[in-house]
């Protein structure tokens, strides 16, 4: 086993290697483009990891790696041109850079190269890695849908959200372990372990990420702070906060989300006011420990050594502290 910053300059180099100089240019520059402007990595590592927890080479699973994370970066392309997001990792966004028919196009590029990249391994591994890629990205679609028809919704519920973020974002951690797993030849009872690890660690990643969308350093979270609120995105601060207010706050909460506002800084610090003083803040912050507590309750069922479970643990807390 190797520590999580050698995993992340293995596959730095993987994917600078990754060279997509072609015709049209038009078409892959905004793809190198997105792919490079860096990010946290998190789910081709944990690809890598999870390879060599279950005794494989990692060099085995770069490509399984690359596959997710080529995905995923597909999924914010698009997230982006939905959300009129300016701001990506600090940068501005591919449709910013070029346009939208650009950005719609060469997302759909990257999804297809997703696919290909599982074309090097063995038919049996091929077809297992390729059944849950598609079963995942499925389902991030769904979680998506979700997450816009949420924005108009006034009736969303807890249970409800945390569904949405479970196919949204959480699935794409857990099956981005699992492939590891796949990689490995690990037991069907370990490869579905390894998911649900994976899967909890990912919600409790999306309620840190929803609230440092909220109260993150704009300069350290490499997006638009409070890009959320101005979305009028039904986080679970937001519900939370809900649920707590009385019919004053509840009034100001739904006029905020309802009408526009030309005020954007305004409207975040009126929000973020009603977050804290509703006792919203600290909700999520437990359910951030509670989803974590959780992905370590499943390290029991591994079949691997303490030390592995261990370096996975490790990680979790990590991720958790993180202000990025």
């Amino acid at each position: 086993m190797q520590n999580i910053s050698f995993y992340q300059e293995a596959f730095r180099q993987y994917l600078n290697d990754f060279t997509l100089d072609k015709e049209p240019k038009s078409l892959y520059r905004p793809i190198t483009y997105i792919l490079k402007l860096g990010g946290k990595r998190l789910r081709p590592v944990l690809t890598l990891m999870t390879a060599e927890i279950f005794d494989t080479k990692f060099n085995e699973a770069l490509n399984a790696a690359l596959s997710i994370e080529v995905f995923h970066n597909f999924s914010l392309v698009h997230d982006d041109i939905m959300d009129d997001a300016p701001l990506r990792r600090g940068h501005v966004t591919v449709h910013e850079k070029w346009d939208i028919n650009t950005g719609i196009l060469s997302g759909d590029a990257m999804l297809i190269l997703a696919y290909q990249l599982f074309e090097s391994y063995e038919p049996e591994v091929f077809q297992n890695l390729a059944k849950l890629f598609s079963k995942t990205a499925l389902e991030v679609c769904e979680g998506q849908q979700h997450d816009i028809d949420f924005e108009t919704r006034t009736d969303v519920t807890i249970p409800e959200y945390l569904q949405m973020i479970e196919f949204k974002t959480a699935v794409l951690v857990g099956a981005a372990m699992q492939m590891g797993a796949i990689i490995a030849k690990a037991s069907t009872k370990d490869q579905n372990a390894i998911y649900e690890f994976g899967k909890n660690l990912g919600i409790a990643f999306q309620l840190q990420d929803d609230y440092l969308d909220a109260f993150g350093d704009p300069k350290k979270f490499g997006k638009q702070v409070g890009g959320d609120i101005i979305e009028n995105k039904k986080t679970y601060l937001y519900l939370k906060a809900w649920a707590f207010s009385d019919e004053t706050n509840k009034m100001n909460l739904e006029g905020l989300f309802s009408h526009p506002t030309d005020n954007k800084e305004d409207k975040i610090r009126q929000v973020k006011h009603i977050f804290e003083k509703s006792g919203a803040v600290k909700a999520t912050q437990n359910e951030i420990e509670h989803y974590t507590k959780k992905a370590f309750a499943v390290l029991e069922n591994l079949n691997i050594s303490n030390a592995k479970k261990l370096v996975l643990r490790e990680f979790g807390q990590q991720l958790m502290n993180r202000n990025v």
